[in-house]
């Protein structure tokens, strides 16, 4: 009887331990994947006349649960050679030498592993986004709709001289303000 009493401790210890293990052990955040209908903007002013563009062609992956923000993660790929206002002559000047340079960097990053809750369905994603070769942080802040189909829309200031965006006679700030506003509403799927 002892034997068996020992032997159903041994167990229920085991199985104690077990459950344990899995409730401490840190849950992942669910995979998505950019769908249909996302879009990234940018917007400023030169010279006091507005403008607005976007970035076709970007690319989102996205690991997020509210309840697990140390588990999230937010890769944005950005092709620069894309990017349009619909103005042919602000088109071949922003892919230029002067600003993003494309030809000779193709691509920007913005990668997010720290995120912070705001309240209510609010967030913001403390990363870093490397333009022109250069790195610096930038804060996305953005709501969280989950669902079948959840969505991200966001915005972020990036102060384009920091990067080397419109340098030289392009870095007076009287022609083109220092801060562009950033804005993004991606569709997600369930990563695969």
């Amino acid at each position: 009887m002892l034997r068996n009493l020992a032997s159903t401790s041994r167990l229920g210890l085991l199985g104690f331990a077990i459950a344990m293990t899995l409730v401490a052990a840190p849950l992942a955040a669910a995979d998505y994947v950019q769908a249909a209908g996302s879009s990234l903007t940018f917007s400023g002013n030169y010279q006091g006349e507005a403008f607005s563009g976007h970035f076709p062609g970007f690319v989102t992956k996205f690991a997020f649960d509210p309840a697990q923000l140390g588990q999230s993660k937010l890769d944005v790929t950005i092709p620069l050679a894309t990017a349009t206002t619909r103005n042919a002559d602000y088109d071949g000047e922003m892919r230029g030498a002067s600003f993003f340079d494309s030809k000779k960097f193709p691509q920007a990053r913005y990668v997010a592993t720290k995120f912070r809750a705001l309240g209510g369905n609010r967030y913001a994603a403390d990363g870093n986004l490397t333009l022109r070769g250069v790195t610096k942080p930038v804060v996305l802040t953005f709501t969280w709709t989950p669902g079948a189909k959840p969505v991200l829309a966001g915005s972020a200031v990036v102060k384009r001289l920091d990067f080397g965006v419109g340098g030289g006679e392009w870095a007076d700030t009287g022609l083109i303000p220092n801060e562009i506003k950033v804005a993004t509403k991606v569709m997600f799927q369930t990563g695969k």
